[in-house]
């Protein structure tokens, strides 16, 4: 069992250091919902785009992770192999939230994941290594799920996240915000898988198409 693990993580590694492509997403289990099934986000892009598509994205997965996770693919920095990328599609920091503060009485991580004037932080560094690798990059924002109960509390959080990384987008050209909270609206239950909290089928081909819309407008 442990060759079998050590195997797969060796693989792991060396997919990392070959990979390069057109689209690359990256993130969380929001990204990653439904690929079994060949149903998530990343599908629904590939089928409206007519464009290769590589969904790395992971359950559990945080921007601000040890370096055991990210060996294992639970870093979402360590998700983008080096390579050349058009673009990049990202989102990320419930987990951030939720597993080392609780959802409550956040402001250094909060702070730590992108600063106060939003030019510095794990975020905006994550931003710049992307484009330094060549790619665009459209960043996320989560959705409300009104009927939800994990992450309690962490709403107020990750909204303010996502106010300054819309400020960090207005000043950096090539970076993109979606706040799927547009693409949500209304949250009707059938955009929600059984949780409650992540996107059906329905759900992720919403997103997958408005996030096919920004790329189209942007080129």
């Amino acid at each position: 069992m442990v060759a079998v693990l050590l195997v797969w993580i060796l693989g792991s590694c060396a997919q990392q250091t070959s990979q390069r492509g057109d689209i690359l997403i990256i993130g969380d289990s929001v990204l990653a919902w439904n690929r079994t099934e060949g149903r998530d986000v990343g599908s629904a892009l590939a089928s409206e785009l007519g464009r290769d598509v590589v969904n790395r994205a992971a359950f559990g997965a945080q921007i601000g992770a040890t370096d055991l996770a990210r060996i294992v693919g639970l870093s979402i920095p360590g998700q983008m192999p080096p390579g050349r990328w058009n673009w990049v599609i990202a989102n990320g920091a419930a987990n951030d939230l939720g597993f080392t503060c609780g959802c409550t009485r956040c402001g250094q991580v909060i702070d730590q994941l992108i600063s106060t004037d939003s030019q510095s932080g794990a975020i905006p560094d994550l931003v710049s290594k992307a484009q330094a690798q060549g790619a665009r990059v459209l960043w996320l924002g989560y959705y409300k799920a009104p009927e939800t109960t994990s992450f309690t509390g962490c709403r107020p959080g990750l909204v303010e996240i996502e106010r300054r990384i819309e400020v960090l987008a207005r000043s950096n050209t090539g970076l993109y915000f979606l706040d799927a909270e547009d693409v949500f609206d209304p949250p009707v239950r059938d955009l929600f898988d059984t949780d409650r909290t992540h996107p059906s089928a329905k759900g992720s081909a919403l997103i997958g198409t408005e996030i096919a819309r920004v790329i189209e407008r942007a080129s």
